[in-house]
């Protein structure tokens, strides 16, 4: 396997910098013209504010602000964090050895950086928390979703415990809360076709050959509320909540099926009733057999009235 070339940077709140790689072809005089073209979103005043602050560097170290441009060369810099709004919510840590970490992530914490959410993800918070700059996830979970999260704690073993996720030898089960429909057949497995793309905020089903599964049952129920367990074969994108939708019985605190609305990222009242409950299987490296259990509950179960006010609970 090819070895990621090392940065000529530190990491910084845990991350790594960024790099680029130049073009073969470019008609640009200097890295600084290639950088200001290349990076439209960051403002040429702070490109040059780098570059005089040496934060823009090849691996000989910083560049000079006229230095001329390499074709097939590289450059590292560290971009600026955008501004986020701190999720006061707890990770809870469910098992950890030298090589794996299982963390029970709170809802409205994203897993890996990503768009607006840097420092105040998963990943981020348990590199610095913890002390460790390589820890890797072995799979994601969805902002909003709350449960467990398989992380690596030995760069050497990453390879093997995602590829048990790529190839589904793990077996995952969820926990939703949902309105009932007593004339809802339950238990079945749903399975159709799941379309997300790119710059949409919404996954859809259509026709077509299916890429999704769910294996979905009423666990219990009261006062028009029931508990549902959820056994997904795929992992598509919305994959649940887009199943539990379409038997009309969306999730409770689902922004975004059946209607889209426009929450605030930093409000983070009613959050979706979907909890990543289990993890089992057979361990890459031990050859043992492993299965972990969230220590969380989801609150409109425990606490209607009080999930319905808006009452946060970590």
């Amino acid at each position: 396997m090819r070895r990621r070339q090392k940065p000529p940077l530190p990491k910084r709140h845990g991350l790594d910098p960024a790099r680029l790689r130049l073009p073969e072809e470019g008609d640009w005089t200097t890295i600084r013209d290639h950088l200001v073209e290349r990076l439209p979103r960051v403002a040429p005043g702070r490109i040059d504010e780098l570059l005089r602050e040496g934060g823009i560097v090849d691996l000989d170290g910083p560049i000079a602000p006229d230095a001329p441009y390499v074709p097939g060369g590289a450059v590292w810099f560290h971009r600026d964090l955008p501004t986020e709004t701190e999720v006061p919510f707890p990770i809870g840590i469910v098992y950890r050895d030298d090589d794996i970490l299982v963390a029970d992530k709170p809802h409205f914490l994203s897993t890996i950086p990503r768009g607006q959410h840097i420092l105040q993800t998963a990943l981020v918070k348990l590199r610095r928390e913890l002390d460790l700059p390589d820890l890797i996830p072995a799979h994601r979970l969805d902002r909003v979703t709350a449960g467990l999260v398989l992380f690596v704690v030995n760069p050497e073993r990453r390879g093997a415990y995602q590829t048990m996720f790529h190839k589904r030898l793990v077996h995952k089960e969820y926990r939703a809360i949902a309105r009932v429909d007593p004339a809802l057949e339950l238990p079945r497995t749903v399975i159709s076709r799941i379309v997300k793309e790119r710059q949409v905020i919404k996954a859809y089903e259509t026709d077509g050959e299916p890429n999704a599964e769910t294996h979905i049952e009423l666990l219990e129920q009261r006062d028009g509320l029931g508990r549902y367990l959820l056994r997904p074969r795929t992992g598509r994108t919305h994959q649940l909540r887009l199943h539990m939708n379409s038997l009309g019985i969306p999730i409770l605190g689902d922004d975004f099926y059946p209607e889209l609305t426009d929450k605030p990222v930093d409000d983070y009242t009613r959050p979706l009733q979907l909890l990543a409950s289990t993890l089992e299987f057979t361990d890459p490296i031990t050859r043992e057999p492993r299965r972990f259990d969230t220590t969380r509950t989801l609150q409109a179960w425990d606490d209607f009235d009080g999930w319905t006010r808006g009452n946060q609970r970590a």
